[in-house]
């Protein structure tokens, strides 16, 4: 979930352990929408990147740069988005005993995951109540990490929370981007269905449960609409009105041993609990209204 700056400009001048302020491990994508909308709230914000930044706030965090404590002080919000690998979290081995030792400083703690870790159903649905059952490698790895975060407050009472993501669309992130390069593909792969969300709602959600935290809640962040994604590049293209480019069977498409990963799984995803539970109203409730939305937007 780890991408590049979106050219944020961030301040550390609020920060001091009587005000608001969020440290992002994993100052990307999702993180910058999330910083953009709470420093305009009054929080400090401050974070982590792989290489380096002209940024004072923003430290660069890796395995050839490791972790300073000092970085959490005054922090009273973390935001967790760095996958993790083979060996384990990176977050957890390297600063989990940081977070212990000021476990009285934490007002709200997120970790991002994925709504992979639920697992193959064969197109059914899942709840947040569905236990997990990850395929080997990456979604393996985030089921593990899950375990040792949600662990952090059945132990020690840290205010932790999950979300689940599904797969993440937005500003130069999206199918009209690959449409209008020349590089969208149809797959044609029967019955198969993704869950998908816009960027900016999942800054809601995450906003939301700031607003109400619920320690040890797991959140599916999703859209209301699971979808072939060959009918969202159809729709794209519609948008960009050019010519859907022909489906191409599943079997025969050739497709990176990552990009065929994602197809060993199928499932419906509810979301009923970040409506009910955090009151949210998903600006776009399906990717139509998404990529209208960033359609209208690139147009103007």
């Amino acid at each position: 979930m780890a991408c590049a700056m979106r050219g944020i400009s961030l301040d550390t001048s609020s920060m001091s352990i009587d005000a608001s302020s969020l440290f992002c491990f994993g100052f990307g994508y999702c993180a910058g929408f999330l910083a953009e909308r709470l420093r305009g709230a009054g929080y400090g914000v401050a974070g982590t990147s792989r290489t380096a930044s002209d940024s004072a706030a923003i430290h660069t965090f890796g395995p050839q740069a490791p972790f300073q404590d000092a970085w959490l002080d005054g922090v009273t919000h973390l935001l967790i988005s760095i996958p993790p690998g083979a060996a384990g979290d990176p977050v957890l081995q390297a600063a989990g005993e940081s977070l212990l030792r000021r476990a009285g400083q934490w007002r709200w703690i997120g970790y991002l995951s994925t709504t992979g870790v639920y697992g193959d159903h064969a197109g059914g649905w899942v709840d947040e109540t569905t236990p997990v059952n990850p395929a080997p490698g990456r979604s393996a790895w985030r089921a593990q990490a899950e375990a040792g975060w949600l662990a952090l407050h059945e132990r020690h009472g840290l205010p932790v929370h999950l979300f689940r993501l599904a797969g993440i669309y937005g500003p130069g992130r999206n199918v009209l981007e690959n449409v209008l390069a020349g590089t969208a593909r149809r797959i044609d792969a029967p019955g198969q269905l993704f869950s998908r969300i816009h960027v900016a709602d999942v800054a809601t959600v995450l906003q939301a449960s700031i607003a109400r935290p619920h320690p040890g809640r797991i959140y599916n962040v999703c859209d209301n609409e699971p979808a072939p994604g060959a009918d969202v590049t159809a729709y794209a293209c519609k948008l960009a009105g050019v010519a859907p480019p022909p489906l191409v069977a599943l079997a025969e498409a050739e497709l990176s041993p990552m990009a065929r990963s994602f197809y060993q799984d199928n499932r419906r995803v509810r979301n009923a609990r970040i409506t009910q539970e955090l009151g949210v109203q998903l600006a776009y409730p399906a990717y139509r209204e998404g990529l209208a939305a960033l359609w209208a937007a690139r147009r103007a």
